[in-house]
């Protein structure tokens, strides 16, 4: 006798929770993509793959005597390859016994959902290790003041643009607060997060970050960067249940030779910031120590002539001064830059012996550290 019409079998049920597992997967990396603010979700097409291009160049003092030719300042663009997306594979399988003793729902429902569980976590551990590669530095006595110091820092590192901040904190680091505070918690992605915190930003708490540490970032940094499993040519050769960006793909089949369930689960997410300088990590209880860096550590330059040297303390709003050991500026003028600590020096000395003048040693100073560049004086061609 056939089977009746629309009756439900066991193929329809596998196919449900396949649906269902991905559903739960999708809705929960979208409510980490609009608790994070992220803009731009990007696709990996076949034989792609993603580069962000970061303007740099040199900008002339524009100290131009009259009727002399202005000179040009050179800027490029430069490609940065954030590299190849990896594509995740996992499988389980689990035995007729196991069904028989545990029951399918527990066998295998509640193993899958375990399975969804570390998927995320993988994600979600590749995204603070990116993070901990920031190279902006904040410190504070307490989270509270650490998080200031964060939000000053990216104020000053995206000065021409409007941001909104957010925050990857442990919880540990903040329990005592919110045991107090009327603080709404939400959640997404496995991860509980609060908006507008201290009215700083957006705040989201996580164990995989380091207690005592604190991320931060403008939301317009982050990017999601994908491999459709529903494309880049997978779907011509295997079959997977996903949703319409194709996030994540699982496929379940039974396997009589050994008499087992099996499950395979496909994905290939990234989440980064774009501008690794764009990341700033705070120290609770700590203490910095500046960087500085130059862009030359010996120059020379012509009587009456001019050039910058280009320097940079961090973090970003560090006081510094400079020094040269030509108090009198007999051989070396200098004068401050446009910019962070550079500074602008002139050929002034008047009278060369042996074809070079006395060597001039500047000193930039901040914090206790110290960068010397050595500024010789020459004649001029």
């Amino acid at each position: 006798m056939a089977a009746e019409n629309n009756l439900i079998k066991k193929a329809d049920l596998a196919r449900a929770r396949e649906v269902d597992f991905v559903y739960r997967f999708t809705d929960s990396i979208k409510k980490l993509v609009e608790a994070l603010g992220v803009t731009r979700t990007i696709p990996k097409a076949a034989g792609t793959y993603l580069k962000a291009y970061k303007a740099t160049g040199t900008l002339q003092d524009g100290l131009v005597a009259e009727g002399d030719l202005i000179p040009l300042s050179h800027y490029k663009t430069v490609p940065v390859n954030f590299g190849e997306i990896p594509f995740k594979k996992w499988r389980k399988a689990t035995s007729a016994e196991a069904i028989i003793e545990k029951g399918y729902d527990q066998a295998v429902t509640m193993t899958t959902d375990e399975m969804l569980k570390d998927a995320q976590k993988g994600i979600k551990k590749y995204f603070f290790n990116f993070l901990s590669q920031g190279t902006g530095l904040a410190a504070g006595t307490t989270f509270q003041s650490t998080l200031a110091a964060i939000w000053g820092q990216l104020q000053v590192l995206y000065e021409d643009t409007e941001i909104a901040a957010v925050y990857f904190m442990n919880p540990l680091d903040v329990a005592d607060y919110l045991g107090t505070a009327q603080i709404t918690l939400q959640t997404a992605f496995g991860m509980s997060y609060i908006e507008n915190f201290l009215g700083l930003g957006t705040v989201i708490l996580n164990s995989n970050i380091p207690k005592g540490t604190i991320y931060g970032t403008a939301k317009e940094n982050l990017v999601l960067y994908y491999i459709p499993v529903n494309g880049a040519d997978l779907g011509e050769v295997f079959q997977f249940t996903s949703d319409e960006l194709g996030y994540i793909g699982i496929h379940e089949t039974s396997d009589y030779d050994n008499m087992t369930a099996k499950d395979t689960v496909v994905s290939g997410i990234v989440l980064f910031a774009e501008r690794i300088d764009g990341v700033v990590v705070g120290t609770i209880g700590g203490s910095i120590t500046p960087t500085i860096t130059t862009d030359v550590d010996t120059i020379t330059i012509p009587v009456g002539g001019m050039d910058t040297i280009h320097a940079k303390v961090a973090p970003a709003g560090t006081s510094f001064t400079w020094t040269s050991d030509d108090t009198t500026e007999t051989y070396v003028k200098v004068t401050p830059g446009l910019s962070n600590a550079d500074v602008v020096i002139t050929g002034v000395a008047t009278t060369i012996s042996g074809g070079t003048d006395s060597p001039v040693t500047l000193t930039c100073t901040a914090g206790g550290v110290t960068k010397t560049v050595t500024v010789t004086v020459s004649a001029s061609a």
